[in-house]
């Protein structure tokens, strides 16, 4: 039987904080105000002294937590390979980084780190000792367009069987799972002049596996405006899409590598005032999730395309998982 606790990243909170509306305090506020029961911390985003934890954040850290309620359960490390004007990171260097971000989140208290398919299945595989001294599991994030069991996910999921290490694993990025186009970039289309009608040929095209090549040349034919280019690079991009007829073979993905999943994303591009997201199947995902064995933090995470600030949808996702997983 599952145990699933609900968190939020402080990414959520990323258009108000680079604005200067909200300080780190302001987030883990509303972070707790939305209901969240931890929350992850994005570690280049808000802390100071970065890659390592001053005692001076620390103490701001507890301080916090003993005024909200909430703490970090979760590390968002970097794994910046492209650091270096002329070169990316090697293994070795990529490796040292990760390193010195375990130290950060043990120090945090975080027991879960989320970590990026940059960090290659050589140096993640080097890292399981280091997990196991610090206690600090590193999950690979599967992120849009990668799916659970796709080849690339596929050569950690033999990383994590070799080494045997219950430190080493995956935190799956819903986004993943996506069944319908960018609600935020079909918006923005619109306001840039797009036609409904060709940005439902472009979805069209995209569900039936037209190549993105051939799905411009065929835009422009239509008397597309260029303007649609954005929303089309996303399509096949970053926020890709299947069909729904897609998801039982998606979630039977999930199932061969939800044992080694440590933490979720639960991602969001936009919520209606009915609390749905409309490209991310969650009335399918969450019960599944439920019925399973899965027990860590789900973590609500909100991709602010629109430049509007998380506040308000935070509290929506919140509440709509709430409603699914107890309904």
């Amino acid at each position: 039987m599952s145990n699933i606790k609900l968190g939020a990243t402080l990414f959520c909170y990323g258009t108000e904080y680079a604005r200067g509306q909200y300080d780190f305090e302001e987030c883990v506020k509303q972070a707790a105000e939305a209901g969240a029961e931890g929350y992850e911390i994005v570690a280049t985003q808000m802390i100071p002294s970065y890659p390592n934890v001053s005692e001076e954040f620390l103490g701001q850290v507890e301080d916090l937590r003993n005024k909200y309620g909430i703490g970090p359960v979760g590390y968002g490390a970097n794994n910046d390979k492209g650091m270096m004007v002329d070169r990316n990171l090697t293994d070795d260097e990529m490796l040292a980084d990760t390193i010195i971000d375990l130290k950060s989140a043990n120090k945090l208290g975080c027991k879960v780190m989320r970590s990026q398919y940059m960090l290659s299945p050589e140096a993640f595989e080097r890292l399981a000792p280091y997990a196991e001294l610090f206690d600090v599991k590193v999950g690979i994030e599967i992120h849009n367009p990668e799916t659970p069991c796709s080849p690339t996910m596929r050569k950690y999921l033999d990383v994590i069987k070799k080494t045997g290490s219950k430190h080493l694993g995956f935190v799956p990025d819903f986004g993943c799972f996506s069944v319908a186009p960018n609600k935020p970039q079909w918006i923005k289309a619109l306001k840039a002049g797009v036609k409904e009608e060709h940005l439902q040929m472009a979805a069209s095209m995209r569900y039936a596996g037209v190549d993105i090549e051939e799905a411009r040349q065929k835009l422009m034919e239509a008397g597309a405006d260029p303007a649609i280019n954005e929303a089309l690079q996303g399509m096949y991009g970053f926020v890709q899409f299947k069909p729904k007829e897609a998801l039982p073979g998606l979630l039977e993905e999930f199932t061969e590598i939800l044992p080694y999943c440590f933490e979720m994303h639960g991602k969001f591009h936009y919520l209606s005032e009915d609390c749905v997201e409309p490209s991310i199947p969650y009335e399918e995902l969450l019960p599944f999730i439920k019925k399973s064995d899965f027990d860590g933090y789900l973590i609500c995470e909100y991709e602010d395309e629109l430049y509007c600030g998380g506040t308000e949808f935070t509290k929506r996702q919140l509440q709509m998982e709430k409603r699914i997983l107890n309904s």
